[in-house]
Order: structure tokens, then sequence, then C-alpha cells
């Protein structure tokens, strides 16, 4: 119980204090010209208190530490600030602005290797997910973002290996959770992607067998319902991360290589078998038809045995693969 407790305790997202960055940028640029220009007037001059003069110095050497302050972002960017090793606040919104100097911006997921297999879209550029971080520097992108996991291969609920591929559009939403509760999020949703697609494969035939149970669901023919019982239990899954989930589809969908071929068979045996059962009950209704026919117009009487070998002979031109040679009876049918 306690584990389950400590695993509830989400760190929450707070704005962090910000000021203008373009004042602050100013006073920082005419105080240093301020300090350097004491000690020269002192050089030349003279006359300078002790005590200003110490400051100028203690300025020049020091007073760049007040544009580490300065920070600029982009839209759809945020900065995950810390102060001392404590979450100070989250920097959001597109501008320059200045925060506490002495608070270093994380990106967890900065510097980490690729994840293995998985990769990341932003706009038209796909790269690894370890590429496409590192270039967003110590930023936390809030843009939507695709997740394209390689195919795996999983059995379906009746036991066949297939090869599933899935497709993840998500993007950040509380940058608190992403950068603190996980190690990498990215990594992260790559892996319960992973774990999430095999827990739904496996509830799902790839295919309805029986046609007498036309109600069951498969992934191919309920491919909207499981693209959303995937999306809610990925979205389950990453919580925790401050991850929101827009849509998961499956991209690929096929048997596995060792067993395509005997389920091609089968799905062609399948269609034989339907396609002479619909040809069959053609057949008999168009042979019904036509001695009815002979009867309503009296053309011919025929007794039983005739009608049978009459049967026969349409059953096996109206049923046959092939065309027919007709056999011409010149004599009597005994």
């Amino acid at each position: 119980m306690e584990i389950n407790k400590e695993r509830k305790l989400v760190m929450e997202e707070v704005r962090a204090p910000q000021y203008p960055g373009m004042p602050m940028l100013i006073l920082s640029l005419f105080l240093y010209v301020v300090a350097i220009a004491i000690p020269i007037i002192e050089g030349v001059q003279g006359g300078i208190p002790l005590v200003l003069l110490i400051l100028a110095i203690v300025y020049i050497l020091f007073g760049w530490i007040l544009f580490c302050g300065l920070k600029i972002l982009r839209p759809n960017e945020a900065f995950v600030l810390t102060l001392f090793g404590k979450y100070y606040g989250t920097l959001v919104g597109p501008g320059f602005y200045f925060v506490n100097p002495f608070t270093s911006a994380i990106n967890p997921a900065k510097n980490k290797d690729a994840v293995s297999g998985a990769e990341i879209v932003i706009g038209e550029t796909k790269m690894a997910t370890g590429q496409a971080l590192g270039l967003l520097n110590k930023r936390i992108s809030l843009k939507s973002m695709t997740l394209n996991n390689d195919k795996q291969k999983i059995n379906d609920k009746l036991g066949n290996p297939i090869e599933i591929g899935i497709v993840v559009i998500w993007r950040v939403v509380n940058t608190a959770r992403a950068a603190f509760n996980v190690d990498n999020y990215a990594e992260f949703l790559s892996i319960q992607c992973d774990s999430a697609l095999r827990n739904i494969v496996r509830l799902y035939p790839y295919d309805i067998a029986d046609e007498a149970n036309l109600d069951e669901k498969s992934l191919r023919g309920s491919s909207i319902e499981i693209a959303q019982n995937l999306q809610a239990e990925i979205q389950e899954k990453v919580e925790i991360a401050g991850l929101e989930i827009m849509e998961a589809k499956i991209t690929t969908l096929a048997y596995a290589p060792e067993i395509a071929a005997a389920m091609l068979q089968r799905q062609q045996a399948s269609a034989v078998v339907d396609a002479k059962q619909k040809i069959v009950e053609a057949s008999v209704g168009m042979v019904e038809a036509a001695l009815n026919k002979l009867a309503e117009r009296q053309v011919v009487e025929l007794d039983e045995e005739r009608k049978a070998t009459m049967v026969s002979n349409l059953m096996v031109v109206l049923c046959s693969n092939r065309d027919t040679q007709p056999v011409v009876n010149s004599g009597s049918l005994y």
C-alpha cells in the first residue's frame, strides 16, 4: 500500500516568476558600461571613492551572472527550472524573459540515447528520438509529436503470431511530471506503447473465423474500436508522465511470415467454399425455374427419371468451372 501511495505522489506544474527580459538586458549592459568606466576614470583623473571602485570591479567580475537569467522562448516551448535542486517553476509562452539567474533549465530526455526502434516526427522531419530531443536543447517541446514504433510480433487471441505496428500522436501537457516523474518521458512513452499494444492484441483475433459469430470484434474488422481502446490504455499508462495521447492508430497488420502462407491458403479455401455455395444456390434456383417453365408451357412431359437426368445435366453445366462440351443424343434416352 505504501508503494502505491508513493506512485500517486506526482509533481504538479506551477508557473515560474518571470519579468520582461529587454529592460533587464538594457540595465545590465548599462551597469557594465558604468563599471568599466569607473576604473578608467580613476586611472585618469582619480577621486573615485574606494567603495564605488570595489563595487565596479566586483560587478565586472560577477555581473555576467545576470545574463544567465535571460531566457528566450519560441511558441509551444517551455523551460522547466530548478533552483539548487528544487523545482522552481515552468516558464511558458513565447517571448524574452528574465528569471532568477541561479535557476537552471532541465530536460530529462536531452542527451539520452535514441529509443530503440522508435522515431519522432516534428513537423515534416523524421529523426531518432534522442536526436530530436537533443535539437530542442534544454527546452521541452509542447508541440504535437508522432511516435512511430517498429513492427512487433505478437500472438493474437487465437495464438496466431501477427506483425503489428502503431503510430501515436502525443504532446507534453504537464512539464513538471514529464521532467521529474520519469527518467525519460519519450522512452517511457515508447515502452508503454509496446506494453499497451501487446495487452490489446491479445484480446482480439486477427480475423473472424466463424461467420456465425459476426458480432465478435477482430483486429482487421474493428480497427476504429481497437484504436480507441489502444489510445485509452496508453493514456492511462502515461498519465504519470504528463503526456496526452491525441491519437493512436494501427499502421501495419499482417500474419507473421511463418504462418502467412498457411493463412493465405485458408482464406483462399474459404473464398472458394463461399463461391461454390453461392453458385450451387443459384444453380438450384435456375434448374427449378427451368423445370417450372417447361411444365407451364407444356413443352415436354418428363417423368421422374428424366427430370433427375435433366437436373443432373443442368447442375453440371451451371456448377462446372470449365466450359461444358455438349453431347447430342440422336436416339432414345433409353
